[in-house]
């Protein structure tokens, strides 16, 4: 077996080519992709040469590819820079909840003071409509809908700073369902919880707002580490 064809053994699609146009956007999709859904487990180490031959892309285009996926908190950096994907343990995924709960319940705060919350209350309505109708679908289909519920809430506060804040840990949010597995992953994300949500936000009450949201990424955590 040759050392190409041993790099590609045990990966498939979407590490298997990339068309020319936008490359280091395909490189990175498709990286973070195979990272997240397990196909490149973790603790494994990236080797550029491998990698840029199976995307048949140059070094340069891998190298930044990779250093994205390294701000995501996909990939961690060690000795000599050696790249590899991240492997969390329970202390890392308690704090990367206790993080987003810090952001979402300034997000949910920031709401509840809104003058006219009902645009608020429909988008989130409708984010939660997209989580119901994945309940049947893909593991990596129900993952986007519940991630896409808590990046609208952060979004509706128009605060831009705490949007970024909150899209730089979701490379750690997904690695860290990944740690959990299936089970404990997908029972996260209850579509009545995140009504809890909104309910709390419709009423106007930020304290109320503000433990919802504690009690939910408490839960949450404490289930992914159980």
């Amino acid at each position: 077996m040759t050392l190409r064809t041993e790099a590609m053994a045990g990966l498939t699609a979407p590490l298997l080519g990339l068309e020319k146009k936008s490359l280091r956007e395909q490189a990175l999709s498709a990286l973070r992709t195979a990272i997240t859904s397990g196909e490149l487990e973790p603790g494994r180490h990236l080797v550029e040469t491998e990698l840029s031959e199976m995307l048949q892309i140059s070094r340069g285009t891998l190298r930044e590819a990779l250093r994205q996926l390294e701000q995501e908190g996909l990939l961690s950096a060690g000795p000599r820079g050696r790249l590899s994907v991240r492997h969390l343990d329970e202390k890392e995924i308690r704090d990367i909840y206790a993080v987003r709960a810090a952001l979402e319940s300034l997000a949910a705060r920031t709401l509840c003071e809104l003058p006219d919350r009902q645009h608020v209350t429909e988008s989130l309505h409708k984010a939660i409509d997209a989580m119901t109708e994945a309940t049947n679908g893909s593991l990596e289909e129900r993952i986007e809908s519940d991630l896409e519920f808590h990046r609208t809430l952060c979004r509706l506060t128009g605060n831009e700073t705490l949007l970024h804040s909150w899209e730089s840990l979701e490379g750690s949010i997904r690695m860290s369902i990944m740690f959990a597995g299936l089970e404990k992953g997908v029972s996260n994300m209850s579509v009545d919880r995140h009504k809890d949500i909104v309910g709390a936000i419709d009423t106007g009450d930020a304290t109320l707002a503000r433990k919802t949201i504690l009690e939910h990424m408490d839960t949450a955590a404490a289930n992914l580490v159980a």
